[in-house]
């Protein structure tokens, strides 16, 4: 195999577009959040063309297929160039932000800290 064929996982995260850095995408997968081929891996493995990652970002996993790699990171069509998600991961994707528009989860309109008036009450509550 060429050059060409390998690259580190955490730069080819970030080329993908799938974290902003690539010490996020370091970080995640040292939390091991990602999967490659079903294990645990580390940084600075060689990713190659045919892998199979599972990317969990929050709430929401990815299963993707490696199509290609790219020495820079490009516009986010492009990227997506470079994999391949597989058609059960992204229905499951879909379902699970369909339902999150249904039910949200409580608290998640929350931003920010409370007002006075919220304080008071919160507190009132509690006694």
């Amino acid at each position: 195999m060429s050059d060409n064929d390998r690259m580190r996982i955490d730069k080819w995260l970030w080329v993908a577009r799938f974290f902003k850095t690539r010490s996020l995408a370091a970080t995640a997968i040292a939390s091991h959040k990602i999967r490659c081929n079903g294990e645990h891996v580390k940084p600075a493995r060689d990713l190659k063309i045919g892998d199979e990652l599972e990317i969990t970002i929050g709430q929401t996993v990815f299963v993707v297929i490696v199509q290609s790699m790219a020495e820079q990171r490009r516009p986010a069509p492009e990227a997506r160039l470079l994999y391949q998600e597989t058609p059960e991961s992204e229905a499951r994707r879909l379902r699970e932000q369909e339902l999150r528009k249904l039910a949200p989860v409580p608290g998640s309109d929350l931003k920010g800290r409370p007002t006075k008036r919220e304080g008071r009450l919160i507190r009132g509550v509690r006694g």
